[in-house]
């Protein structure tokens, strides 16, 4: 047992307090930033997951290759013929066109603008199951409904969408067309989704009678058996062939469920990389700003160094009073820095959520503060184990001279 050099070691952070505060300080920033940043990544990749579980991993899309998001660019589109054809394809289950455009959205005399978007009734079910929402207020839209709307989630929140919320039966316009509200969708987790407006597929082609059967993205599912994969370059082939498209330019791409989340989550990985490294660069700092601080303790304690050692104490005893030291400081460092991080995630993560951004809701997993714990006595650790073995290294009768 060491009780005895990690009472030594104790009393000493004790004795050098200020040195001891800043030398958790120096970690403290960069475990803190780190925690942070992992807890939102952990959170987005648990809500990714969530919805590929509740939609379905069997689903895929269709989407006219244009600029921008669909209904943004009426020269790129997927016809009803090309919806026909794919259907037939062996191996589709389910499939759905859907309408897209800008319009005008006005209520309380006040005109925003954002996505329209037109549902046939009979296939509503099927689209709520792949976008994960469902009517939370009100109804959903059905058969000859001309002239009703559901709203998403933000249109009934106060300062969100409009100053003052939207509320079962008020009337919108869109595009000066007078709509009854019918219903609000529950929260998809950002702002441009939650304010999106969702009428019937036969009201969309009266308000826009140039787009009717021209669809900017289309959903379907695959039948038991069939892998998705598969059938997307099935889909891809076949319906280049059908549209007498060279291969490389397609005017749409179809994409898996899995892909589409794959290359959501890789671009949100990818930022939260960097971000991470520049954590990683401030914990960097702080493993030089201890080994300093050690190698200064070493300096102005090399008299006792020589009594311990005089007294009988060996190397490793000297090896492990310094690095115990440094990585006590450094593990200090890392709980204060997993309490702070803690603290700011979920100050953020309320911040997001209130702006509309309910998918950057952080999680603290047991795993992410224990490796924060190790990580930080590690880098305390190994910041401390060169001093210490330059110390367990001094010859007693050279330390007892030290001036």
């Amino acid at each position: 047992m060491r009780i005895d050099e990690v009472k030594y070691s104790l009393q000493h952070i004790r004795k050098r307090k200020l040195r001891s505060l800043l030398t958790v300080l120096s970690i403290l920033i960069g475990i803190a930033a780190i925690f942070a940043l992992l807890s939102f990544g952990i959170g987005i990749r648990s809500y990714v997951n969530t919805v590929a579980d509740e939609a379905g991993r069997n689903k895929l899309f269709i989407q006219a290759r244009g600029i921008g998001a669909p209904g943004t660019d009426d020269n790129f589109f997927l016809a009803k013929d090309d919806v026909d054809f794919v259907s037939k394809i062996k191996g589709v289950d389910e499939i759905v066109g859907m309408y897209f455009s800008a319009g005008e959205i006005e209520f309380d005399d006040v005109k925003k603008y954002y996505f329209v978007s037109g549902i046939n009734p009979d296939k509503i079910d099927f689209v709520e199951e792949t976008f994960t929402i469902s009517v939370i207020k009100g109804r959903q839209l059905k058969e000859g409904d001309l002239n009703k709307a559901v709203l998403g989630y933000n249109y009934q929140l106060d300062d969100k969408v409009f100053k003052k919320g939207v509320k079962l039966g008020d009337k919108i316009s869109i595009n000066g067309n007078p709509f009854d509200v019918i219903g609000f969708y529950d929260e998809i987790g950002n702002p441009q989704d939650d304010a999106n407006v969702y009428i019937t597929k036969e009201a969309f082609e009266l308000l826009y009678p140039d787009k009717k059967d021209k669809f900017g993205f289309v959903m379907l599912s695959s039948q038991n058996g069939a892998k998705p994969g598969e059938l997307a370059e099935r889909i891809e082939e076949r319906l280049r062939k059908f549209k007498d498209q060279e291969e490389g330019k397609e005017d749409f791409f179809v994409q898996t469920f899995e892909d589409a989340l794959a290359t959501f989550t890789t671009v949100i990985n990818v930022i939260n990389g960097v971000l991470v490294l520049i954590a990683l660069i401030s914990t960097l700092v702080a493993f030089v700003n201890i080994m300093n601080t050690m190698y200064t303790a070493i300096i102005e304690r090399t008299k006792e160094i020589g009594i311990m050692k005089a007294v009988g104490a060996r190397n490793h005893d000297i090896l492990f009073i310094f690095v115990f030291e440094s990585g006590f400081l450094g593990l200090v460092g890392g709980a204060a820095g997993i309490a702070i991080g803690y603290i700011v995630a979920s100050i953020g993560g309320g911040i997001a959520a209130a702006n509309g951004f309910a998918l950057l809701k952080p999680e603290f997993p047991i795993a992410l503060i224990m490796g924060c714990l190790l990580f930080s006595f590690l880098v305390g650790a190994a910041a401390g184990f060169f001093p210490a073995r330059r110390a367990s290294k001094l010859k007693p009768v050279d330390a007892l001279r030290y001036e």
